[in-house]
């Protein structure tokens, strides 16, 4: 399959702000993983007419990072602690990703052991593994966004090849959203539910049968809050349920998740 960059000809200027980005975190020798609609074209070949530019970094080497590109006249900021930072130069942005906005998906060594060497902008780069990035979109629910459509071409195009026990591994206790994602899959392509590893579907399907079986629980906790950060606020404050993204549970903290909520009206 011949691959084309999503940041082609129409935006010649960004992607030499890009390149640009990715040669100053290179020379300063900051590890980081090349994620967003250039990960996602390389492992299913869809083109996204999107100017984003994601790059996957470890929470430890997101600031050595912000001053290179501060040294080099980026105006930086961290945006979110909890996840993300961003470099600027006039209206080009490249986002710094450590975690997921949840709190869930912590950038760690695992993603740079299995990353792949990919070409972007005409460099040599390395893209977020591809288990990464689907367990990364399976969170993503929102109102205004919901990648549940990303996760079933995902699975379309590398279901045959995925490290299925690092998959498991990776969506632990929320391994029901992950089953969510297969059934769903097998629905929108029933030729292709095949190809979805028989063991892994019995054991999921084993585990929802036990916890059918189980006695109620009674944690009181609300996990609606992991795939959207505002449509279960209600379930917070108005029928008491228990935050699932704060910790001991999560990863975030209450100040976190207060900012969170806030900037989904103040903050773009």
């Amino acid at each position: 399959m011949a691959y084309q960059s999503t940041l082609d000809d129409p935006a010649r200027d960004t992607n030499t702000f890009y390149r640009r980005t990715l040669h100053v975190l290179g020379e300063a020798r900051v590890p980081f993983l090349v994620g967003g609609s250039h990960a996602f074209l390389h492992y299913t070949g869809i083109v996204r007419d999107t100017k984003d530019f994601d790059l996957f970094v470890r929470r430890e080497d997101c600031e050595r990072a912000l001053e290179a590109l501060r040294e080099s006249g980026y105006r930086t900021e961290v945006t979110f602690p909890h996840w993300l930072a961003k470099a600027r130069q006039g209206d080009d942005v490249v986002d710094l990703v450590f975690a997921s906005g949840n709190g869930v998906a912590r950038v760690d060594d695992a993603w740079f052991e299995h990353a792949v060497e990919a070409e972007v902008l005409g460099m040599p780069v390395k893209i977020a593994p591809v288990e990464e990035l689907l367990w990364q979109k399976s969170f993503i629910m929102e109102r205004e966004r919901f990648d549940g459509a990303d996760v079933a071409h995902v699975l379309r195009s590398c279901a045959d090849r995925l490290d299925w026990p690092r998959v498991l591994e990776r969506f632990g206790e929320h391994w029901e959203l992950l089953l969510a994602h297969l059934v769903c899959f097998g629905f929108v392509y029933p030729s292709e539910r095949h190809r979805l590893p028989g063991d892994v579907m019995r054991a999921l399907f084993g585990r929802a049968l036990e916890a059918l079986d189980a006695p109620p629980s009674t944690d009181g906790i609300c996990r609606g809050t992991l795939v959207s950060r505002e449509q279960y606020l209600l379930d917070l404050g108005l029928y008491g349920y228990s935050d699932a993204r704060l910790v001991p549970r999560g990863n975030m903290t209450a100040e976190d998740a207060i900012y969170w909520t806030w900037a989904i009206e103040h903050v773009e």
